[in-house]
């Protein structure tokens, strides 16, 4: 192992030249074979990203896992993620295990990293493999969000913008989301830009919304993206586009989101703009449906 992990380092060196970083990946290469946990956790997260060093993602399983076994909450959720998100790597495969990610996870936040704290509260939240708990949720939100972890304090706003799991407070809702959205956390962005655009907790203001929405479809996240395509569609916040819209809303679809499809699918067969063509709203029809999304699938018919 030791060697294979300082060939990953020498490699690197001669792709990165004489990048400071690279003296450090060497040190916690070398801090990690002689078992210091946290040292195996850094550079799992530097092998997992690709981060002056060749990215391997089957050796930064390896040392995320033997860096939680060491004590590492953050190294258990990231390995957590990872046996959430499974698929096949280039050095071997991970195999998608939704239970064994909801332990790593209920592993880590015990283990301080609150990583872990927020991924676990989002499984109280929808449900997914134990009963829906939103004041389970809420207080693993507020614990990862008080620990620094900013996607907990977007997913805590957003539970104070709807009341479930805490008290409705649009002011706290606002302060949390602007927190996280700060911080580049897309859900956060999309949390305030609804606040802006219902004005509750703030005073109403489309265009920020929309600037808000962009920016989080920027970073390829798809609600961001549908509620702009929404804006442009409607005309609310940015000027009134059917080309953008329609051109959002694919982009959607193609990353298999079902409401995209839906979506095109409405503007394709009521030919808003110079857009008609029910052949094609058909398609993108079913293909919602396909990807879920129930309103686009067949309604069963009625025995009279």
């Amino acid at each position: 192992m030791r060697i294979r992990l300082i060939a990953i380092a020498l490699a690197s060196l001669a792709a990165s030249a004489c990048h400071p970083e690279n003296n450090k990946a060497k040190a916690l290469l070398a801090s990690c074979e002689k078992g210091e946990a946290k040292a195996c956790n850094d550079i799992a997260e530097r092998l997992h990203k690709g981060r002056y060093v060749l990215r391997d993602d089957g050796r930064a399983a390896g040392l995320f896992q033997k860096s939680c076994i060491g004590g590492v909450g953050d190294a258990c959720a990231s390995l957590g993620l990872m046996k959430l998100a499974g698929g096949n790597i280039e050095n071997g495969a991970i195999k998608r295990d939704t239970a064994q990610a909801v332990t790593l996870f209920r592993q880590g936040c015990s283990q301080g990293g609150m990583s872990g704290c927020a991924q676990l509260g989002t499984f109280y939240r929808k449900g997914i493999r134990m009963p829906r708990d939103d004041n389970r949720a809420a207080a693993l939100f507020k614990q990862a969000c008080d620990g620094g972890n900013f996607d907990g304090c977007a997913n805590l706003g957003t539970l104070y913008a709807t009341g479930e799991g805490v008290t409705q407070d649009f002011n706290s809702a606002r302060d949390l989301l602007k927190r996280s959205c700060d911080q580049k956390i897309s859900l956060g962005c999309v949390g305030l830009g609804q606040l802006y655009a219902a004005g509750t907790g703030i005073t109403r203001n489309d265009s920020i919304a929309a600037d808000l929405y962009q920016k989080a479809c920027d970073a390829f996240y798809m609600d961001g993206c549908l509620l702009l395509a929404k804006a442009a569609q409607l005309g609310i916040g940015v000027p009134q586009d059917f080309t953008r819209a329609v051109e959002l809303y694919r982009e959607a679809c193609d990353q298999r989101n079902g409401e995209g499809c839906f979506r095109t699918a409405e503007l394709y067969e009521k030919g808003a703009g110079r857009y008609r063509n029910p052949e094609r709203a058909k398609e993108y029809m079913k293909q919602a449906c396909d990807y879920g999304y129930l309103e686009a699938c067949p309604k069963p018919k009625t025995s009279s």
